[in-house]
């Protein structure tokens, strides 16, 4: 059987994410937590949080998982041991950054909707009681991954790889965890993210039209509204993060859905299996997912894309002011 086409396209593609992921979102962690970025810290909270989940994803999934996995088979990642503790904490990362972005998401919502409930829900304190209580959730919740597997094969008794029990297809109580489990990652958050975005759509229209009558707009008259404009950056960074999560695991919701309905189970490793091109599809972009928010932070944020310059020159300006000093001594010897 000829070697497919979507690993052929994985080989590249994990080690990719894996060698983009870890810096891009290590700096934004980093110019975040720094606070220079205009941001209240109830939203830099929360951005950092979904950062470091991010990253998570990228080492447990694209590095240890899958890159381990083709470029390194017998490395201790491959261990049965190694691998179910990796795979559940996989799960464990997927799922806590899903729920990041609902946090966020209501958050902004609350923000914008309800500005009396602002001063009390919207506040730094919240948001980390918020991103630790999801945080052991989503470990609590990823757990019976570890249990789901076995060794996929022994040599000289040493157990290696992965493999789904053959109880996890026959078990009514597999079968109820695996359903729960669909249900929490992603349908829920897919559900709550479109809600909170529709709503604060309507919300935004309907206060927008509002202010610009009392100021005078449908008048012809031009002012400048700080109010408007400041409500306008963050419903932009709002909706390029729920956006880019909607697309991303859209492939991967709908995949779940249609494979739970059908009773799909296996399917062959060929290019010719829709189903095999879909799973594999669907899990790439979900990956990818974890590596596209610092994107959005520098093209929707001006002051972090000014922060992130900074930091990409600051080596080079170091080492010009080095060399500078180096030559005003040699002149002076």
């Amino acid at each position: 059987m000829a070697y497919p086409i979507v690993w052929q396209i994985e080989d590249v593609f994990y080690p990719l994410i894996s060698a983009i992921g870890v810096p891009i979102n290590l700096v934004a962690v980093i110019i975040l937590a720094r606070g220079k970025c205009g941001l209240s810290k109830c939203l830099t909270c929360y951005l950092i949080g979904m950062a470091v989940a991010d990253l998570l994803v990228v080492v447990f999934d694209a590095i240890l998982i899958y890159t381990s996995l083709i470029y390194f088979p017998n490395s201790f990642a491959r261990l049965t041991p190694f691998c179910r503790l990796f795979t559940a904490l996989a799960s464990a990362a997927s799922s806590i950054s899903v729920w990041f972005t609902v946090t966020f998401t209501s958050d902004r919502f609350v923000a914008i909707c309800y500005e009396r409930l602002k001063s009390k829900f919207c506040t730094e304190r919240t948001a980390a009681a918020f991103l630790a209580a999801v945080t052991v959730l989503g470990c609590l919740e990823s757990l019976p991954w570890y249990f789901a597997n076995s060794a996929s094969y022994i040599i000289d008794d040493i157990e290696w790889g992965c493999l789904l029990k053959s109880s996890f297809y026959t078990s009514p109580a597999w079968a109820a965890f695996e359903i729960i489990n669909y249900i929490l990652t992603p349908c829920v958050p897919f559900f709550l993210i479109l809600l909170f975005n529709v709503l604060t759509v309507r919300r935004i229209l309907v206060s927008s039209q509002i202010r610009r009558s009392l100021r005078g707009q449908r008048s012809g008259e031009k002012h400048k509204d700080v109010e408007l404009q400041n409500r306008q950056k963050s419903i932009t960074l709002l909706f390029s993060i729920s956006g880019s999560f909607v697309l991303l695991w859209l492939t991967k919701l709908l995949f779940s859905i249609y494979a739970r309905i059908m009773d799909i189970r296996t399917y062959d490793y060929s290019d010719k299996d829709p189903y095999f091109v879909a799973d594999h599809t669907a899990k790439m972009l979900q990956v990818l997912s974890s590596c596209t928010n610092t994107f959005i932070y520098t093209v929707s944020q001006t002051k972090f894309r000014s922060e992130l310059m900074n930091a990409m020159t600051y080596p080079f300006r170091k080492i010009i002011k080095l060399w500078n000093r180096l030559k005003s001594l040699n002149h002076v010897n």
